[in-house]
Protein backbone atom coordinates (compact mmCIF):
# COMPACT_ATOMS: atom_id res chain seq x y z
CA UNK A 1 0.00 0.00 0.00
CA UNK A 2 1.26 3.56 -0.72
CA UNK A 3 0.16 6.65 0.15
CA UNK A 4 -1.86 6.91 -3.40
CA UNK A 5 -3.91 4.42 -1.70
CA UNK A 6 -5.59 6.54 0.40
CA UNK A 7 -8.81 6.78 -0.31
CA UNK A 8 -8.65 4.00 -2.70
CA UNK A 9 -8.81 0.59 -0.36
CA UNK A 10 -10.06 0.88 3.14
CA UNK A 11 -7.84 2.11 5.81
CA UNK A 12 -9.94 1.99 8.94
CA UNK A 13 -7.78 -1.11 10.48
CA UNK A 14 -4.81 1.12 10.07
CA UNK A 15 -5.67 4.45 11.98
CA UNK A 16 -5.97 7.43 10.49
CA UNK A 17 -4.95 8.39 6.78
CA UNK A 18 -1.78 10.73 8.06
CA UNK A 19 -0.39 7.60 10.46
CA UNK A 20 -0.77 5.76 7.60
CA UNK A 21 1.13 8.24 5.22
CA UNK A 22 3.78 8.52 7.85
CA UNK A 23 4.10 4.49 7.55
CA UNK A 24 4.32 4.64 3.85
CA UNK A 25 7.21 7.20 4.08
CA UNK A 26 9.47 5.35 6.87
CA UNK A 27 8.84 2.53 5.01
CA UNK A 28 8.14 2.64 2.39
CA UNK A 29 4.65 0.86 2.54
CA UNK A 30 2.07 -0.05 5.01
CA UNK A 31 0.55 -3.03 3.88
CA UNK A 32 0.58 -6.18 0.98
CA UNK A 33 -2.75 -5.85 -0.85
CA UNK A 34 -5.33 -8.24 -2.19
CA UNK A 35 -7.46 -7.63 -5.44
CA UNK A 36 -9.86 -9.37 -7.25
CA UNK A 37 -10.12 -7.86 -10.69
CA UNK A 38 -10.29 -3.77 -9.49
CA UNK A 39 -12.02 -5.01 -6.53
CA UNK A 40 -9.95 -4.59 -2.84
CA UNK A 41 -10.43 -8.10 -1.14
CA UNK A 42 -7.77 -7.61 1.76
CA UNK A 43 -4.70 -6.50 3.07
CA UNK A 44 -2.12 -7.25 5.62
CA UNK A 45 -0.89 -4.21 7.43
CA UNK A 46 2.80 -3.74 8.77
CA UNK A 47 4.36 -0.98 10.77
CA UNK A 48 7.85 -0.55 12.10
CA UNK A 49 8.15 -2.17 15.68
CA UNK A 50 8.27 0.30 18.43
CA UNK A 51 9.17 -1.22 21.74
CA UNK A 52 6.67 -0.76 24.59
CA UNK A 53 4.11 -0.13 22.79
CA UNK A 54 0.93 0.14 24.65
CA UNK A 55 -2.54 -0.02 22.96
CA UNK A 56 -4.57 2.48 24.07
CA UNK A 57 -7.84 0.53 23.38
CA UNK A 58 -6.96 -3.43 23.55
CA UNK A 59 -7.84 -4.92 20.62
CA UNK A 60 -10.32 -1.80 19.69
CA UNK A 61 -6.81 -0.01 18.23
CA UNK A 62 -4.39 -0.76 15.62
CA UNK A 63 -1.76 -0.85 18.30
CA UNK A 64 -2.41 -3.93 19.88
CA UNK A 65 -0.76 -5.67 17.32
CA UNK A 66 2.45 -4.70 18.44
CA UNK A 67 1.61 -4.23 22.49
CA UNK A 68 2.85 -7.37 24.17
CA UNK A 69 3.45 -5.95 27.44
CA UNK A 70 5.42 -7.50 30.05
CA UNK A 71 5.51 -10.28 27.73
CA UNK A 72 7.17 -8.61 24.79
CA UNK A 73 10.45 -10.70 22.95
CA UNK A 74 13.95 -9.26 22.97
CA UNK A 75 13.96 -7.71 19.27
CA UNK A 76 17.13 -6.50 17.20
CA UNK A 77 16.76 -2.81 16.63
CA UNK A 78 15.51 -2.68 12.84
CA UNK A 79 12.48 -4.76 13.27
CA UNK A 80 8.97 -4.50 11.56
CA UNK A 81 5.91 -5.99 13.25
CA UNK A 82 3.05 -7.77 11.44
CA UNK A 83 -0.75 -6.40 12.17
CA UNK A 84 -3.56 -7.37 11.03
CA UNK A 85 -4.49 -9.16 8.08
CA UNK A 86 -8.23 -8.94 7.04
CA UNK A 87 -9.13 -11.41 4.08
CA UNK A 88 -12.92 -10.40 2.18
CA UNK A 89 -12.57 -7.06 3.53
CA UNK A 90 -13.84 -4.92 0.45
CA UNK A 91 -14.57 -1.68 2.28
CA UNK A 92 -14.06 0.01 5.73
CA UNK A 93 -16.50 -1.77 7.80
CA UNK A 94 -15.57 -5.20 9.88
CA UNK A 95 -17.98 -6.77 7.39
CA UNK A 96 -16.06 -9.53 5.31
CA UNK A 97 -17.02 -11.12 1.98
CA UNK A 98 -17.40 -14.87 2.63
CA UNK A 99 -16.63 -15.85 -0.60
CA UNK A 100 -12.52 -14.50 -0.36
CA UNK A 101 -12.54 -16.42 3.01
CA UNK A 102 -10.19 -19.84 3.32
CA UNK A 103 -8.78 -19.66 -0.30
CA UNK A 104 -4.94 -18.66 0.80
CA UNK A 105 -5.45 -15.03 0.46
CA UNK A 106 -4.05 -14.64 3.72
CA UNK A 107 -1.34 -17.07 3.99
CA UNK A 108 -0.07 -15.60 0.13
CA UNK A 109 -0.19 -11.57 1.63
CA UNK A 110 2.40 -12.89 4.75
CA UNK A 111 4.38 -14.65 1.86
CA UNK A 112 4.29 -11.78 -0.20
CA UNK A 113 5.02 -9.89 2.59
CA UNK A 114 8.07 -11.71 3.62
CA UNK A 115 9.63 -11.61 0.30
CA UNK A 116 9.24 -8.12 0.82
CA UNK A 117 10.88 -8.00 4.06
CA UNK A 118 13.79 -10.02 2.63
CA UNK A 119 14.42 -7.62 -0.16
CA UNK A 120 14.96 -5.25 2.58
CA UNK A 121 17.45 -4.41 5.84
CA UNK A 122 15.31 -5.32 8.51
CA UNK A 123 16.85 -7.74 11.09
CA UNK A 124 13.38 -9.21 12.03
CA UNK A 125 9.53 -9.77 12.07
CA UNK A 126 7.29 -9.67 14.75
CA UNK A 127 4.01 -11.28 15.24
CA UNK A 128 1.43 -11.77 17.62
CA UNK A 129 -0.56 -15.26 16.65
CA UNK A 130 -3.84 -15.30 16.92
CA UNK A 131 -5.86 -18.50 18.87
CA UNK A 132 -6.55 -21.33 15.89
CA UNK A 133 -10.45 -20.88 15.98
CA UNK A 134 -11.54 -19.78 12.76
CA UNK A 135 -13.89 -17.28 14.64
CA UNK A 136 -11.30 -15.29 16.34
CA UNK A 137 -9.14 -15.47 13.36
CA UNK A 138 -11.58 -13.45 10.89
CA UNK A 139 -12.73 -11.22 14.21
CA UNK A 140 -9.18 -9.72 14.76
CA UNK A 141 -7.67 -10.40 11.35
CA UNK A 142 -4.54 -12.92 11.84
CA UNK A 143 -2.82 -16.12 11.86
CA UNK A 144 -2.19 -18.89 14.35
CA UNK A 145 1.07 -19.85 15.53
CA UNK A 146 1.14 -22.81 13.42
CA UNK A 147 0.97 -20.48 9.92
CA UNK A 148 4.35 -18.19 11.28
CA UNK A 149 6.05 -21.21 12.13
CA UNK A 150 5.59 -23.26 8.79
CA UNK A 151 7.74 -19.75 7.72
CA UNK A 152 10.56 -19.87 9.82
CA UNK A 153 9.08 -18.37 12.94
CA UNK A 154 9.80 -18.84 16.60
CA UNK A 155 6.77 -18.57 18.94
CA UNK A 156 8.93 -17.28 21.81
CA UNK A 157 5.83 -16.46 24.30
CA UNK A 158 2.52 -17.84 24.81
CA UNK A 159 -0.14 -16.01 27.18
CA UNK A 160 -4.12 -15.57 27.93
CA UNK A 161 -5.05 -12.29 26.92
CA UNK A 162 -7.74 -10.72 28.89
CA UNK A 163 -8.89 -8.18 26.93
CA UNK A 164 -8.72 -10.80 24.15
CA UNK A 165 -10.87 -13.17 26.18
CA UNK A 166 -13.66 -10.46 27.28
CA UNK A 167 -14.03 -9.53 24.15
CA UNK A 168 -14.46 -12.34 21.96
CA UNK A 169 -16.72 -13.68 25.05
CA UNK A 170 -18.80 -10.05 24.28
CA UNK A 171 -19.17 -10.83 20.86
CA UNK A 172 -20.22 -14.78 21.05
CA UNK A 173 -16.76 -15.88 19.25
CA UNK A 174 -16.32 -18.56 21.70
CA UNK A 175 -17.49 -20.32 24.39
CA UNK A 176 -16.41 -19.50 28.06
CA UNK A 177 -15.16 -23.25 28.14
CA UNK A 178 -12.54 -23.22 25.38
CA UNK A 179 -9.49 -21.13 27.14
CA UNK A 180 -7.18 -21.22 24.18
CA UNK A 181 -9.92 -18.93 22.79
CA UNK A 182 -7.91 -16.34 24.01
CA UNK A 183 -4.23 -17.47 24.00
CA UNK A 184 -2.03 -15.75 22.16
CA UNK A 185 1.71 -16.25 21.06
CA UNK A 186 4.45 -13.89 20.48
CA UNK A 187 6.39 -14.88 17.22
CA UNK A 188 9.49 -13.88 15.93
CA UNK A 189 11.84 -14.11 12.84
CA UNK A 190 15.26 -13.30 12.39
CA UNK A 191 16.04 -11.96 8.94
CA UNK A 192 19.77 -11.64 9.23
Amino acid sequence: MQASDIGAVPIAHQGEPDEVRARVADLGASAILAFDGAQHVGQLQFRRYVPGTRSPNGVWDPLYWMDFGERAPILPSVTVAVCCCHVGQVDDSDQRVGRYLGRGIGSALLDHFLAWVRVREFEAVVAKATPDRRAVMEFLGGFPPRVYEARGFSVTNQWIDDDLSRTIRGQSLASAEDPEAATIASCVLQCQ
